[in-house]
C-alpha cells in the first residue's frame, strides 16, 4: 500500500490539503498499512468525489506513477 503514497500525496497537493507528506509519512512511516487504514485515511481527505473514488480503486499494481515515462527518456 506504501507504493500508492506518491499518487495520494500528488492529489493532495493538486487540491491545497495541508501538510501532505507530513500526514502520509505519520500514517506510513515503519510500519506496514493495511488497505483498510489507506481506505480510512483517503476518506478523511477534503478532496473532490472523482479523485476520492479513483484513489480508491487504485492498486499497487494499477498504479505506476512517473515509470513508463522515465523509461522512454532512457
Amino acid at each position: 500500500q506504501e507504493v500508492l503514497a506518491e499518487a495520494i500525496q500528488t492529489v493532495m497537493r493538486r487540491y491545497a490539503v495541508p501538510e501532505p507528506y507530513e500526514k502520509l509519512k505519520a500514517l506510513t512511516r515503519g510500519q506496514r498499512i493495511t488497505a483498510g487504514e489507506l481506505e480510512r485515511f483517503i476518506n478523511t481527505l477534503e478532496i473532490p468525489e472523482t479523485e476520492r473514488s479513483r484513489l480508491l480503486t487504485m492498486t499497487p499494481a494499477s498504479y505506476i506513477g512517473l515509470a513508463e515515462q522515465l523509461t522512454r527518456s532512457l
